[in-house]
């Protein structure tokens, strides 16, 4: 059985380390080693978008690397229980007209006990700025 550390229940400190090691995973823009942190039967919610299991997740990133580019995420602790992890985020990226964004927004997680993702629902906004208005 695939397992990803740290494995539920969550204290502060593995909860950190989950959040971290996702945004170090987002931001590698590799969408296989993304999607392998989430259950073959993972769920998600990002924005109106509905995906189910680790291949629509893999297939969806590959598109959102291929039209958002120069990304770049911090995410942030937010709460946590037993085996859920609630973050805050933001990211920036432009698009293929050079036109560059923020996104912010929340992402409830809940995880397997072999801690691998199995619900993942993300609320986004985006924000057209200038890119001299970039942070990350």
């Amino acid at each position: 059985m695939e397992k990803k550390y740290p494995l539920p229940p969550f204290t502060l400190e593995t909860a950190k380390q989950k959040v971290q090691a996702a945004e170090d995973a987002w931001n590698s823009k590799n969408p296989d080693k993304v999607s392998m942190a989430y259950s073959i039967d993972t769920e998600w919610r990002n924005r109106v978008d509905f995906l189910n299991g680790r291949k629509e997740v893999a297939d969806f990133l590959k598109n959102k690397w291929n039209t958002e580019l120069d990304y770049k995420l911090k995410k942030e602790l937010w709460s946590f229980s037993e085996n859920r992890i609630a973050v805050r985020f933001e990211y920036e990226f432009r698009n293929v007209k050079n036109e560059w964004f923020r996104a912010y927004g929340n992402e409830n997680w809940e995880f397997d006990e072999n801690g691998l993702m199995q619900k993942r629902y993300a609320s986004i906004n985006d924000l057209p700025i200038k890119e001299s208005e970039r942070r990350l």
